[in-house]
């Protein structure tokens, strides 16, 4: 485990009954229109409890759900049992497992994923995240603003810097906005959502 997943493994038993009160719909709502309608390839990265993994399979597509945090990973694999979800153990920013495996995907999604990496490893993920990317494909993710829970890492990291990190990989942004927590009790967290289209 490397710091930048620092507090998960502790709150697992916490965060596998909380995050899976999130409606998937509410939260992926600025970047929903960009899930494809028909069965495709898709990978969670940073999947944490699940959630999202399994909402997407159970709309036919097949999911390739990577998460480091042992606790996390074996707890989502009993919460979602579900045979069009393949389960890795795997972390940013290298990705060697996932990229060993040579496969592309037409939705490449990390959900409150990327402020936990630092500058440099930010550098390093995004030329990982990108390889993934199939053409005509799109990546997804989420940057949080907002105080620091106890015991994690986290960057405040801004739209431009990773949008011009994309642009360098050849991605380019289709959407970028600002939203406010899904989550109950959270007015003091805001989240910049971004994708970008090969």
């Amino acid at each position: 485990m490397t710091d930048s997943t620092a507090g998960y493994a502790r709150e697992a038993p916490n965060l596998l009954e909380r995050y899976e009160k999130i409606s998937v719909e509410d939260l992926h709502k600025p970047v929903w229109h960009l899930i494809p309608a028909t069965p495709s390839r898709l990978v969670d990265i940073g999947a944490g409890t699940g959630r999202d993994a399994a909402a997407f399979a159970a709309m036919g597509h097949q999911v390739v759900a990577v998460e480091p945090v042992d606790a996390l990973r074996e707890g989502a694999k009993t919460l979602h049992p579900s045979p069009r979800i393949e389960w890795l153990a795997d972390g940013l920013p290298a990705l060697a497992v996932l990229r060993a495996r040579g496969e592309t995907f037409e939705v490449v999604l990390l959900t409150a994923v990327w402020m936990h990496l630092d500058e440099g490893q930010r550098a390093e993920a995004m030329t990982a995240v990108a390889s993934l990317v199939r053409s005509g494909g799109v990546l997804i993710l989420s940057l949080r603003h907002g105080p620091v829970p106890a015991g994690r890492r986290m960057f405040d990291v801004s739209a431009e810097e990773t949008i011009a990190l994309a642009q360098a990989e050849r991605l380019h942004c289709i959407v970028n906005t600002v939203t406010a927590s899904v989550q109950t009790g959270r007015e003091d967290v805001t989240w910049t959502r971004l994708a970008f289209r090969r």
